[in-house]
């Protein structure tokens, strides 16, 4: 199983998200989870990269031209693939992955997890979205989603097709599980 991790490219200011990105790449590579990420070397990313390959998994990363070009490259991973834009990597990460998760990160980890969510929404794939909720990190973006059904912009069988968790052991029986909606159209 290949999963792809949307995270930041800085650590935050707490430790427990570097600490709990480790122990999820760890963990990944003692059930023979491949990661698929950005790429890059600096902050969450970089960690949860390290993590996977000190524990002997593998890791595939896809990093833009421009982004590589700053020397942000993860050059110490199992395969890394240099692509044009934001674009072609966000489609080159989807495409390779049988999940996609959510951890803690900014808007570019919101931006790639929401896309991701809407096109299981549009029925353009079936695979699980998950938004590992490390230190509550997600909580106030879960009410937001919830007045968002009450307004009516939201069905509320969109927001229920996400895993949202913080244990990682949770977290894999659900993506194992996963059943997605029936199709919006």
């Amino acid at each position: 199983m290949r999963i792809a991790v949307f995270c930041g490219s800085s650590e935050g200011n707490n430790k427990k998200y570097l600490e709990d990105i480790k122990a999820l790449g760890e963990f990944f590579a003692k059930n023979n989870i491949e990661l698929v990420y950005g790429g890059g070397k600096v902050g969450l990313m970089g960690a949860i990269a390290n993590s996977v390959m000190e524990n002997g998994g593998k890791v595939y990363g896809v990093i833009p031209e421009k982004l590589q070009e700053k020397e942000l490259a993860h050059t110490g991973i199992t395969k890394l693939k240099i692509v044009k834009d934001m674009h072609e990597r966000k489609a080159e990460m989807a495409a390779n992955a049988d999940a996609f998760i959510a951890f803690a990160g900014g808007a570019g980890t919101l931006e790639e997890i929401f896309e991701v969510w809407t096109w299981a929404q549009l029925g353009f794939h079936t695979k699980p979205c998950v938004f590992f909720n490390t230190n509550g990190f997600y909580d106030s973006l879960f009410e937001m989603m919830d007045n968002m059904v009450k307004q009516g912009f939201l069905k509320e069988e969109y927001v229920n097709m996400l895993i949202k968790t913080d244990d990682k052991h949770e977290m894999l029986e659900l993506i194992k599980n996963y059943k997605s909606p029936n199709q919006k159209w």
